[in-house]
């Protein structure tokens, strides 16, 4: 189906939202995927601004219904009350299901089991969930079990007044005991699965501090001031210093290469009904103390 745009400076995503009754997450996802054409033009950003007389092609992809099924997955299940709980998500997880992700084995389903209610602002795919980790990153993750409490833990990680901070395990010796990198970050323009530091991306913000030093490699704590996709990640890569184990962004696998070495180790927020500041913390998994044990021994 096509359609000839009737007016400028407007967002491709919204336009295609519009025009074909989908979320804008959707149209974005659909954009992304080289499923929109301007002019017979793929593969463009989703804020990619329409003028008068632009043509727009869009083929919608075939609709599947994601089926989410509460799975007896056990949890190490840090915290919990009847308005959030705080999780120790294993390295290997999946958060949610997503069009390339339909197994029933994440996070979602895990929690739709040991848990007895979660919150419905995300949806069905999405119940609970207030902010992601990767796949392979580890750690302290929150979830949201009804409305209210979303909404708070959201907007305290919108806000920056919850803080979020990371142990990485990175290549290379760092030159500066600590810093901050603000570089903006967006989907690569050479391989849609990765992201990337993008003058046009939007702005992302990590704290960094060197722990220890083992020659070739960097214990470092970071904390997110912002939270895009990959970020700690790609901002690592873009200082020269991967997380050991990373291949998607170049880190190196000797040590370890069954995924990144980035644990998420504490949570500091207020209680989204009663205000009390809380923090949690995890210790590193095993396998990473292992990787840190050996190079102290090699030191």
């Amino acid at each position: 189906m096509e359609y000839t745009v009737t007016q400028d400076k407007i967002r491709l995503d919204v336009f295609i939202a519009d025009k074909f009754g989908i979320s804008r997450s959707c149209a974005k996802n659909a954009i992304e995927d080289g499923n929109a054409f301007v002019n017979g033009v793929a593969r463009l950003k989703s804020g990619y601004e329409l003028r008068t007389g632009d043509v727009v092609e869009f083929d919608p992809p075939e609709p599947r219904e994601l089926e989410i099924k509460a799975e007896n997955i056990p949890l190490d299940i840090i915290f919990q009350d009847e308005y959030f709980a705080v999780i120790n998500k294993p390295q290997g997880m999946v958060v949610h299901q997503a069009t390339s992700y339909r197994k029933n084995d994440t996070l979602v389903n895990a929690l739709l089991f040991n848990l007895d209610s979660l919150s419905s602002i995300n949806g069905v795919i999405r119940p609970g969930i207030v902010h992601r980790l990767d796949k392979d990153t580890s750690g302290l993750i929150v979830v949201a079990k009804n409305d209210e409490a979303h909404k708070s833990l959201a907007s305290q990680i919108e806000k920056k007044t919850a803080r979020r901070i990371y142990i990485g395990l990175c290549d290379g010796n760092f030159k500066e005991d600590s810093g901050t990198v603000d570089a903006p970050i967006a989907r690569s323009k050479k391989d849609r699965k990765k992201m990337a530091v993008d003058k046009d991306g939007r702005r992302a913000v990590t704290h960094y501090r060197v722990l220890e030093r083992y020659g070739k490699y960097t214990l470092v704590r970071f904390e997110l001031e912002t939270g895009r996709t990959h970020q700690i990640r790609v901002h690592a890569a873009s200082l020269h210093h991967p997380i050991v184990g990373d291949s998607t962004y170049g880190g190196s696998a000797s040590l370890y290469s069954d995924g990144q070495l980035l644990h998420a180790t504490e949570l500091m927020l207020k209680h989204p009904h009663t205000g009390e500041k809380m923090r949690f913390e995890c210790p590193l998994p095993t396998y990473f103390q292992a990787v840190i044990d050996k190079l102290e021994t090699i030191r």
